[in-house]
């Protein structure tokens, strides 16, 4: 398995969560979070708030990881940027 990202992977990563509706994305699990009803995956807040996402056959894990996915890919891509300018700038 590869492990390094180039440049262009970041770009795919970024271009995707760009395209996604808008965050924030909030799992919401019947029993867990709320009585009545099921499970789903709220997309946004607000005005901006957009469709609910259901999923059928998906572990409330799966559920929970897609929904943060929305606001940790785009994080995660920053932070790898970030650290990629440091190493650039003591090198």
């Amino acid at each position: 398995m590869k492990t390094s990202l180039s440049e262009f992977e970041l770009q795919e990563m970024e271009s995707r969560a760009a395209a996604a509706r808008p965050g924030p994305w909030k799992s919401w699990v019947e029993g867990r979070d709320f009585d009545g009803g099921s499970n789903f995956i709220q997309t946004g807040n607000g005005a901006e708030r957009g469709e609910d996402i259901e999923m059928s056959r998906a572990t409330v894990e799966d559920q929970d990881f897609i929904a943060a996915a929305r606001q940790d890919v785009p994080r995660l891509v920053a932070e790898v940027r970030r650290l990629r300018a440091l190493l650039n700038q003591t090198e």
